[in-house]
Formats: C-alpha cells, sequence, structure tokens
C-alpha cells in the first residue's frame, strides 16, 4: 500500500503531463507554417507521425525482440491507438486548424475531459464528484477566458465538426494510455501506434481519399523565413515523439481523469509560446483563465484524492510507470 501510495504522489507524471502539453502546444504554431507554405492537413499528419515512427523504429523493434511473450497480445491495442488517439486525432486537429484559428480548434479539442467524465458517468452509473463538476466547469471556462473568444473570431461549421471529432480521439488517447497495462512500454504503445498510424494516412492518401500535398517552399515560423524542415523537425521531435511519450508515462501515473485535466495547460502552453515566438502579450482576461484552469485541476485533484474513485476506468494506480526502453 505505501509503495501504490508514494507511486500515487510521485512528482514524474505530474512533470511528465506539463511537459507533454508544453510540447504539444507547439503543434498549432509549426503546422501553420507548413500549411501556409502549401501543406496540405493530411500530408502534415503523414510526415509528422511517419517522421516520429522512423525515429522511434530502432527502440520499437528492440522491444518487440526483448518482450515478445509480454506484448503480442497487445499488439491489436497497439494498432487501434495508432489509428484513433494519434492518427484521427491528429487528422481532426489539423483540419480544424486549417479552417479555424488555432485556439478555437484547442477549445473545441480539449473539450475532451468533459466527454471523460460523462462517459464514467454512463459507464459506471456513479456521478461524478461536486468538485469533479466544479472543477470541470471551472477548467472549461477558464479555456473560454484564456482564447478570448469575445474577440472577432468567426467560426466556420465545418472546422467545428472537425474539432469535435478530434475531442473524441482525445478521450480515447486518455483511456487508452490508461488501459495499456504494464505489458506495453509506452515506447512501444507510441511507436508503434505511430507506424500504423502513418500506413493510415498514407493509405488514404494513396487511394484518393484525401488529398496529400507537400511543398519544400521556405515556411515563415516565428516571423522569419525557415526552411520547411524546421516546422518538420519540430512537429516530429518536439510535438509527437516528446509529447507522446511523456503524456503516456503520465496518464499511467495519474490516470485518465487528472490527466486529462492537466492537458488542458497546452492552451495555457499556446499563449506562452505565442508571446516568445510572436511576440503576442496575453491579455489580462487571458491570465484570469490560466488561473481558472490551474483551479479546475486542483479541484478535480483534490476529489480524486478523497474519494475511492474507478479504478478500472479512472486511475491505474497499480501500473509502474515503464522506463522508454530497457
Amino acid at each position: 500500500m505505501a509503495v501504490s501510495s508514494n507511486r500515487h504522489h510521485s512528482s514524474v507524471p505530474l512533470a511528465a503531463a506539463l511537459l507533454s502539453a508544453a510540447a504539444f502546444a507547439l503543434s498549432g504554431s509549426f503546422a501553420k507554417a507548413l500549411f501556409e507554405s502549401g501543406w496540405s492537413p493530411g500530408a502534415a499528419v503523414a510526415v509528422r507521425i511517419g517522421g516520429a515512427a522512423a525515429v522511434l523504429l530502432i527502440p520499437v523493434i528492440a522491444t518487440l525482440i526483448r518482450r515478445w511473450s509480454l506484448v503480442r497480445g497487445s499488439l491489436a491495442r497497439v494498432a487501434l491507438y495508432g489509428i484513433v488517439p494519434i492518427a484521427l486525432c491528429q487528422l481532426f486537429y489539423f483540419n480544424a486548424v486549417s479552417h479555424l484559428s488555432v485556439g478555437v480548434a484547442l477549445l473545441l479539442e480539449y473539450l475532451s475531459p468533459v466527454l471523460l467524465v460523462g462517459w464514467v458517468w454512463l459507464r459506471t452509473k456513479a456521478a461524478p464528484g461536486l468538485l469533479t463538476v466544479l472543477g470541470g466547469l471551472c477548467a472549461m471556462g477558464g479555456l473560454v477566458l484564456v482564447l478570448d473568444l469575445t474577440g472577432s473570431q468567426k467560426l466556420d461549421a465545418e472546422g467545428i465538426l472537425w474539432g469535435l471529432a478530434a475531442a473524441v480521439c482525445s478521450a480515447t488517447f486518455f483511456i487508452m494510455s490508461a488501459r495499456a497495462g504494464d505489458d506495453v512500454p509506452p515506447v512501444l504503445m507510441a511507436g508503434g501506434g505511430m507506424a500504423v498510424g502513418a500506413v493510415l494516412i498514407f493509405g488514404l492518401g494513396g487511394l484518393g481519399v484525401m488529398p496529400l500535398t507537400f511543398s519544400t517552399e521556405n515556411a515563415v515560423f516565428a516571423s522569419h523565413p525557415v526552411s520547411w524542415l524546421v516546422p518538420i523537425f519540430g512537429l516530429v521531435l518536439v510535438t509527437t515523439v516528446l509529447s507522446y511519450l511523456a503524456g503516456i508515462i503520465a496518464v499511467r501515473g495519474l490516470g485518465t481523469k487528472v490527466s486529462s485535466f492537466l492537458a488542458l495547460f497546452e492552451v495555457l502552453f499556446a499563449v506562452i509560446w505565442a508571446w516568445l515566438l510572436l511576440g503576442e502579450l496575453p491579455r489580462t482576461i487571458q491570465l484570469l483563465g490560466g488561473a481558472l484552469i490551474v483551479g479546475g485541476v486542483i479541484l478535480v485533484r483534490v476529489d480524486e484524492l478523497r474519494g475511492p474513485g474507478h479504478p478500472e476506468l479512472d486511475h491505474a494506480n497499480d501500473l509502474e510507470p515503464l522506463p522508454l526502453a530497457k
């Protein structure tokens, strides 16, 4: 019991969650740079996850060889993980970004914590605690303020549908990451999933289901012309390899509910990156929204610590966070 409690209170999963949010927050900016230089959303996703799969290829093969007897029964789950939370989630989000601002697209995708609370409610027939409800409302209200939706932003119906589809896939990411079991190391879950996702996206492009338009024209990032390789490497190494591995470790250590709300920090980090890279200083209303997000996360965290929860859905308390490679 003491060991499980120590894992529960470990700062490693918390740090991993924040790192994942900070890294993933850059994806919209990198993707926008590619779109403006002639790339299609499908092409950006294909190169992003295909490149990440290539980076993780050797660790994935080594893991398969050394742990084959343990992981062979989980390969179908890894494939499903690559199709829904990785390939489709990114495709839907990038399509939303091509129709909406990065901020609005993020708001729609991060409706996933609300979907998770509702899903657990329906699955277990147990209503969420008062603090969880208040925390969810607080966090979502904070998102609205951070994104400053009261401005002159116009919403596109197709973009909204893409964003909502991304929210469903994002919720699936938290559920599948926590339920993966300690027989599937994070490097295999992420790397193997990305390989499957890349095959799916390239396959859809090859069949003509969606356009795959690439370009080697220079892109504009942080108001400076850069090689098209800069946003590509950023998408592959920072917003994909780093963010997904850290995200899986975070979910296994914190559970679906808490980690999904911590992932809301991605929006706050997106504001910070915009400030540092684009010189866009956050407004007072956005700072207030950030405070509400932090408050919502704290309320959800306190509620989980107080109540018994639903271990099969909300927490992976009995799972030791696995090393990335052994």
